[in-house]
């Protein structure tokens, strides 16, 4: 896609500056209780299939996982039956037109030394002259399904808070391996983002497709890759709408999802500012130019 050339993006962020080695920009999700309906790991793998790479490293010795948390799961080859253990892999892709190339970073949260299990992905990282790091994580939350996905962006380190207009997460509490990773890289002085969506906590179930695909429009707008997602919106539709039969069919679900839509548009008066709307547009009409070669576009009811 083609972005606005004020936008900000990570690729634009790396640029600011000159490297004497190549830089990469860390892209990590994990399996586990940060990855409501599998939608942020979902998006990565997404991202994966569609771009070329290199599978770079594997970690995932038995010290870090408690099988009986994280199934190892079993399959049937030409060759017999496989098991696939937890594990967390690392890959790179080369991104010549751009500032930066990618580590893309995919695996299952694990069980046990989550300290050492950091200081692995760290060092691998490192090698790499990873100079910015963006998490991704999902969670369940009292949001109407029938409502735009609520995503946000944030980051405690003060120069990605000027380059991209966020601020630090207020979020003190329990925490997944997105959240220490990320600041086991602050630690290290590398620069970390964290990307969050919600997931209406009636409908949990895997796979999400239209958080998956909010997933991915934030990955188009931050990273300078391209995502084919025409099948992913297809999926995303027929999944609101299978949705919103069963909701009709329960006179109780139907007023609970009345309740969280309007309690939806309430709070989200205030943040109908022109700046707002003006950027969703620019969001739309950038969709709208991926999807025809003559840059018409096409309407999408997500």
């Amino acid at each position: 896609m083609n972005k606005d050339f004020h936008t900000p993006t990570l690729n634009t962020y790396i640029a600011q500056a000159e490297h004497e080695i190549r830089p990469t920009i860390v892209v990590a999700a994990f399996e586990g209780w940060n990855d409501a309906g599998s939608a942020a790991t979902d998006a990565v793998r997404l991202l994966l299939e569609e771009n070329t790479y290199e599978h770079i490293a594997t970690i995932g010795e038995d010290d870090f996982y408690d099988y009986q948390f994280s199934r190892p799961k079993t399959r049937r080859t030409a060759q017999g039956r496989m098991v696939d253990w937890p594990r967390t892999e690392i890959y790179k892709m080369e991104l010549p037109q751009a500032a930066a190339d990618l580590l893309v970073i995919l695996g299952v949260e694990p069980t046990f030394k989550w300290q050492s299990f950091c200081a692995r992905i760290i060092e691998v990282a490192q090698a790499h002259n990873a100079h910015a790091v963006l998490t991704l994580g999902a969670l369940l939350a009292d949001v109407p399904h029938t409502r735009p996905v609520p995503t946000s962006l944030s980051s405690d380190d003060a120069r990605l808070q000027e380059h991209f207009k966020i601020e630090a997460s207020n979020y003190e509490g329990p925490s997944g391996i997105p959240s220490i990773l990320g600041i086991e890289f602050e630690r290290r002085g590398i620069p970390t983002m964290s990307l969050w969506a919600q997931l209406s906590h009636y409908v949990a179930q895997s796979p999400s497709p239209r958080v998956q695909l909010a997933f991915v429009e934030m990955l188009e707008e931050l990273l300078p890759i391209t995502i084919s997602d025409q099948q992913l919106r297809d999926d995303a539709l027929a999944w609101k709408h299978g949705v919103d039969e069963l909701a009709a069919a329960d006179p109780d679900v139907a007023k609970y999802v009345q309740q969280l839509e309007e309690a939806t548009d309430t709070s989200d008066l205030p943040e109908a500012s022109g700046e707002s709307i003006a950027r969703e547009f620019e969001r739309y009409l950038r969709r709208r130019g991926k999807f025809r070669p003559d840059g018409s576009g096409t309407d999408f009811e997500i």
